[in-house]
């Protein structure tokens, strides 16, 4: 398998501070944010079992 034909996860985007309304709601945009991050580093540490070839992203 090569990373062109699986990809490396990409990291989700933080919310901005104009997403939270600071209400309390029972699931915040930053509870989600930290569900996709779990969810991204766990896709991302299997990712790199498959490809421990591959540089760490950003390195040249």
């Amino acid at each position: 398998m090569t990373p062109d034909d699986d990809p490396r996860p990409v990291e989700p985007e933080p919310p901005l501070p104009s997403d939270c309304c600071n209400s309390g709601c029972p699931i915040c945009v930053h509870d989600l944010y930290a569900e996709q991050l779990q969810h991204y580093r766990q896709q991302l540490a299997a990712w790199k079992e498959r490809h421990p070839e591959e540089p760490p992203a950003g390195a040249t």
